[in-house]
């Protein structure tokens, strides 16, 4: 499925690009478990069993889709959560990796699959 993914990241700017991978990187530091990659409603999304991450990119920002981002969110007070929990890093933001990577770790396990 990863051919999938990477095609879909064709049609975007180089900018968008570069920080998704940055983040696609970060999903595979955060676990040693086996990771399925598809497209869910052509969102590029990662798996691991039932537990599930998703980066959203548009053309400013990358939206992450993981449960354990609102466990953290007063760690996170420069970036917007939306609505749904979803947390938005603009272009223009760093990216807070180490925080990112504990955040899909505890995505990708079943402690949080209750919430």
């Amino acid at each position: 499925m990863r051919e999938d993914i990477f095609n879909y990241l064709d049609k975007l700017e180089e900018e968008t690009k570069q920080r998704f991978n940055m983040m696609y990187g970060l999903i595979y530091e955060s676990t040693s478990q086996n990771i399925n990659e598809k497209l869910w409603a052509k969102l590029p999304s990662f798996y691991v069993e039932k537990n599930f991450v998703r980066l959203i990119p548009f053309k400013d920002h990358i939206n992450i889709e993981a449960k354990s981002v609102v466990f953290h969110r007063n760690e996170l007070p420069e970036y917007k959560i939306t609505p749904k929990g979803m947390l938005q890093i603009f272009h223009n933001q760093q990216v807070p990796c180490e925080l990112l990577k504990i955040i899909f770790k505890e995505s990708f396990e079943d402690s949080c699959k209750d919430y």
